[in-house]
């Protein structure tokens, strides 16, 4: 499990995950996601190297995004992996979080 931060071109701050959305990394997972929304008005999170995700995974992205709400910051997903979208397709949830769901070219839905 690897994070990466930068800063965006608009000032907010870049999070990117290179590793499983488990309940394996839950622990560490929780930790990252809360001190980047609070340590940032907006956060955007890249998923797209994300391999794997369950079901723990998604309760800790939502977490997050209640504590952004909460908090008045923002958090954004700016690359969802295929495993990503899976699970937020299959809870139905792509409202919840408010980002389009973009499908790479030459990728099967």
């Amino acid at each position: 499990m690897e994070f990466t931060t930068q800063a965006a071109a608009d000032g907010a701050m870049r999070m990117a995950i290179d590793g499983d959305l488990n309940i394996y990394h839950a622990d560490e997972i929780k930790r990252r996601l809360i001190d980047g929304i609070r340590g940032n008005a907006v956060l955007e999170l890249d998923l797209s190297r994300v391999g794997e995700m369950d079901s723990a995974g998604f309760q800790l992205l939502a977490l997050a995004k209640q504590e952004g709400n909460q908090l008045d910051h923002a958090l954004r997903i700016v690359g969802h992996g295929p495993a990503v979208r899976e699970v937020i397709e299959f809870f139905n949830m792509a409202a919840f979080f408010g980002d389009p769901l973009v499908i790479p070219a030459g990728e099967q839905a």
